[in-house]
């Protein structure tokens, strides 16, 4: 399941470093998730870190991307083998 980040985002700048996939970028009005890097933080952490600095909680899952665990894991082995 990839996340996103709904209209309530202040731009308050907390989740984009804390993105391991670098998956969180600004975009025209708030940021947003490029849901085809976006992992839920699979491979690097238990929870996805950008839910968990979110101080408005708007960072739900994304209705269009439901993805299960083995998809995720496919996802971060992709990013993972692009990166090196």
């Amino acid at each position: 399941m990839a996340l996103m980040i709904t209209d309530e985002c202040i731009n308050c700048d907390v989740c984009e470093p804390e993105c391991p996939n670098q998956a969180i970028a600004m975009g025209e009005e708030f940021y947003r998730i490029d849901p085809d890097k976006c992992t839920e933080c699979v491979g690097h952490f238990d929870e996805p870190q950008c839910v968990q600095v979110c101080p408005v909680e708007c960072i739900p899952v994304n209705p269009e991307r439901v993805e299960g665990q083995d998809q995720l894991w496919a996802k971060y082995r992709l990013l993972l083998a692009k990166a090196a």
